[in-house]
């Protein structure tokens, strides 16, 4: 080996080693600004509770006012907000990275769309309510990803042609949705455009379980193939010839995907572009090297969380958490059109 074969394997490994430090650095700052988040969520409202005092209310104290104003409504809202983001970031940086374009949301494709469709479809017509109206979500938004996953296939799956049938298939569920409102009675109706618009309005505690299962069981799953998912992002073939088994790595990175989004459709509605966006704001911060399923998650938890606070107390009347994250998305949306316009897009 030559002395500039030495020197450019050890400039190598320096690069590795500041991008892994960067990496580490900035996973520490999105978990410090998260705790932050949920530190003001808990705090501060229409009125000021002392940290002190929420850390009391937390470990059990009876406190008049603040007992309520914390454990019931302040920490259910907070929770609920953190692991809806959590999960949509996942499924989404997941699809973005397998499809290697930035547009391959779950929330641009339809399949939060499907779960939406399948809730109205159980308050309007099956008169359905509370979980079995989730569980109802949840199924749709797994099938509307499976007809999609199917329409698209042809000797393999390519990201244009899977968001293209996305696309087309959320149109017609949109309309499905505007057709069952129409005809829903004006007792369901509030609770149906509930799953239109995504809110964490009446969030409840008991609702975290499954949403926590749910992370841990298929966020793990996620994690156990992000490295043949970043193989993945330097094309088929290569990770084929790398020893990834693409079938086998697609489906459950599919199956994974599907669900998380689902879940956290069940629970929150389809809060807009947080899938869409979280990957993307994962990359400009970490860089492009290594896998973005964590920083994603982050970055989703924080968006809903903020969006929500920024919903409720920071604006002239108080909005859904899903305007707000649609008002933010829909501009980067627009520029990632253009820009596939001009070259091939990706994460």
């Amino acid at each position: 080996m030559t002395g500039q074969t030495l020197h450019a394997t050890a400039e190598f490994g320096r690069m590795r080693q500041a991008q892994a430090k960067r990496r580490l650095r900035m996973v520490a700052v999105l978990v410090v600004l998260l705790l932050a988040g949920v530190a003001l969520t808990l705090t501060l409202g229409q009125s000021f509770t002392p940290l002190m005092t929420v850390l009391r209310v937390l470990g059990g104290a009876e406190i008049p006012g603040a007992g309520f104003t914390v454990r019931e409504l302040r920490l259910p809202r907070a929770v609920i907000s953190v692991l809806t983001g959590a999960c949509f970031g996942l499924g989404g940086v997941a699809f973005q990275t397998m499809l290697r374009n930035p547009l391959a949301s779950p929330d641009i494709i339809g399949i939060s769309t499907g779960a939406s469709t399948g809730a109205v479809f159980a308050i309007v017509v099956l008169s359905m309510s509370g979980p079995a109206v989730s569980m109802v979500a949840i199924g749709a938004g797994l099938g509307v990803a499976l007809l999609i996953y199917a329409l698209s296939w042809q000797q393999g799956v390519t990201g244009g042609r899977l968001i293209l049938i996305g696309i087309g298939l959320a149109a017609m569920l949109q309309s499905v949705t505007a057709y069952l409102l129409m005809r829903a009675p004006s007792w369901t109706l509030q609770e149906a455009l509930r799953w239109l618009t995504g809110s964490v309005n009446g969030a409840q505690l008991d609702q975290a379980l499954p949403l926590s299962i749910a992370l841990v069981l298929f966020g793990g799953l996620l994690l156990s193939r992000s490295r043949d998912l970043e193989t993945m992002r330097m094309g088929d073939d290569i990770a084929a010839g790398l020893g990834v088994r693409l079938a086998v790595t697609r489906i459950t990175i599919v199956v994974c995907a599907v669900a998380l989004v689902a879940f956290a459709t069940s629970v929150s509605g389809p809060i807009a572009f947080v899938a869409f966006l979280s990957g993307p704001i994962a990359a400009r911060l970490i860089g492009r090297n290594g896998s973005l399923l964590i920083p994603s998650a982050l970055v989703g938890a924080l968006l809903v969380l903020l969006s929500d606070y920024a919903g409720q107390f920071l604006l002239p009347a108080r909005y859904p958490v899903g305007i707000v994250t649609g008002v933010l998305g829909a501009p980067y949306l627009i520029y990632l059109i253009i820009r596939d316009n001009k070259s091939r897009g990706s994460l």
